[in-house]
């Protein structure tokens, strides 16, 4: 199953937090929102089919992210959790721990925002540009 959701950039968007990645359904951002990847997204967890949340807590499923901002494309890998709560109406944050809050989407992820490509996160701290964000669950 593949979910795709649109977002903004933002001119603060830093992108160098080493445990976390985060897209917001809010439209401002501080430089304190350093996880913080892309704002103005279309969907928040609470949001999300019921059919893909159900693949999301299954611990078998393998769950892909992709970051598509023009021809940049960032590859996380991660992990469901029977424990996901995904009901926050806001915000999605994949992790690199197992820690799980109402605005966890995975858990025990490759990737942290801090290693998204410089290019990218320039590009990204253009208001105008518009990324995607994707979920595949196998």
């Amino acid at each position: 199953m593949k979910f795709e959701i649109e977002f903004s950039g933002h001119e603060n968007i830093r992108s160098n937090h080493q445990k976390t990645i985060e897209i917001t359904k809010e439209s401002h951002l501080t430089p304190q929102g350093d996880c913080i990847v892309g704002v103005n997204a279309k969907y928040s967890c609470a949001d999300l089919p019921e059919e893909l949340k159900n693949k999301l807590k299954n611990i078998e499923s393998k769950v892909t992210f992709s970051i598509k901002v023009g021809d940049n494309d960032f590859v996380i890998e991660g992990q469901g959790h029977p424990d996901l709560i995904l009901t926050h109406t806001e915000d999605i944050v994949i992790r690199k721990s197992d820690f799980i809050c109402p605005r966890t989407l995975a858990v025990k992820c490759d990737k942290a925002s801090d290693l998204l490509p410089r290019s990218m996160v320039t590009q990204l701290q253009d208001p105008k540009t518009v990324g995607i964000f994707t979920i595949t669950v196998e």
